[in-house]
């Protein structure tokens, strides 16, 4: 059932059982294979997506503060959204808009909260499960039943295990783990598939060394890493994004 007042390119596959509300938009090349929801008004999905059996896109957000303001959800290009795959429309508070990048796979049961702004390249794996205004930035890895409290930053490159329960900000290029997760390594392998060059790699890994040093308070490990590796875009990154993090808490 595509609604009046529904805006699809005129390549746009619309499987059977699937529901499109008006006041929706769908670029060129974009499928929708079967009993897949997308609601409205408000929600854009860009060019070459794949949409799963028994995704809902577009659905309300789940926050009681909400009134049926007008809002949104605006998904790029070239995603994979698998099975049951939960992305929910903004909030006045987070400025009415949860934006999804490009190239992304979204597996089974994965979940995108109101207000949240995720970049390029992400993966959510199974179940993961993304709080109300999380930002994600690119090539971030999220594994199966990995739980996002709102307003958590996840930096770029970042890995999450299968379970981890995210309370704070996860600094790029690292790996995450655990109930209430905390920073376990190097991402060393997210770094190589992002094409980061073998100079910053070795920067990255002494930068690293350094700062998680056991016994080594954060604050002076970022001293020692700034003096010594800053120069560094990739050490300069994280170390920003460190001190941010440090300086919300405060």
């Amino acid at each position: 059932m595509v609604e009046p007042g529904a805006e699809l390119a005129a390549d746009v596959s619309i499987g059977p059982f699937c529901h499109v509300a008006a006041g929706v938009r769908i670029d060129q090349g974009t499928t929708l294979l079967a009993m897949v929801s997308v609601l409205g008004p408000g929600t854009r999905i860009g060019k070459n997506n794949r949409v799963f059996p028994g995704a809902v896109l577009g659905a309300p957000p789940q926050d009681k503060s909400f009134r049926g303001e007008p809002s949104s959800l605006q998904i790029g290009d070239d995603n994979e959204i698998r099975e049951q795959v939960t992305m929910h429309r903004g909030t006045l508070k987070g400025g009415g808009v949860t934006r999804v990048g490009s190239r992304g796979l979204y597996m089974v049961g994965a979940h995108v909260a109101h207000d949240c702004t995720l970049g390029d390249d992400v993966v959510l794996t199974n179940l993961a499960t993304l709080g109300g205004h999380v930002v994600v930035a690119d090539h971030v890895v999220c594994g199966g039943q990995v739980a996002v409290q709102p307003f958590v930053t996840l930096g770029r490159g970042c890995f999450l295990a299968g379970g981890a329960k995210v309370e704070h900000d996860v600094p790029p290029f690292v790996i995450a783990a655990g109930d209430r997760a905390r920073v376990r390594a190097l991402n060393r392998v997210g770094l190589e598939r992002m094409g980061v060059p073998e100079p910053s790699r070795e920067a990255l890994k002494r930068a690293f060394r350094i700062l998680w040093h056991k016994g080594r308070p954060l604050a002076d490990g970022v001293r020692l890493v700034q003096a010594e590796l800053g120069a560094d875009p990739y050490v300069a990154e994280l170390v920003g994004a460190l001190t941010r993090s440090r300086a919300s808490r405060d």
